[in-house]
């Protein structure tokens, strides 16, 4: 005669937790392109100031990793990252020759899932 199986309350018990962790684990542990970038050229220093903000609880496992510059749609810069230095928001400084006209483009790249990308028009 078969006999149903019938799972042991431990492992019912231990089931039931994970699906409840799962359900509730925070949403900045979740992978997600960058919430916000704001960038700002100053013109007399060349610098273009880029401030990202992507929340991660994790931000040596799940950060920025990509940080790619165009201007007026040529790659002029590529910076590749292993962690992000802040948990939230942080600002890299890159050094981005522009003159009047020029377009800057930002893209911002999760180390799991997503991007972000923004344009700075240099004004005339």
């Amino acid at each position: 005669m078969l006999s149903a199986y019938r799972p042991s309350v431990a492992l019912v018990g231990f089931t039931l937790a994970v699906l409840f962790f799962l359900a509730g684990f925070p949403t900045d542990a979740s992978a997600h392109p960058p919430k916000d970038i704001q960038l700002v050229y100053d013109a007399a220093s060349q610098k273009l100031t880029a401030t990202i903000t992507h929340n991660s609880i994790a931000p040596t496992m799940h950060y920025i990793k990509q940080v790619e510059i165009k201007k007026n749609g040529a790659v002029i810069s590529n910076n590749l990252y292993k962690s992000q230095p802040d948990k939230n928001s942080f600002t890299y400084t890159y050094s981005v020759p522009a003159a009047p006209g020029d377009v800057l483009e930002v893209t911002g790249t999760c180390s799991i899932y997503g991007s972000k990308t923004v344009t700075l028009a240099i004004p005339q």
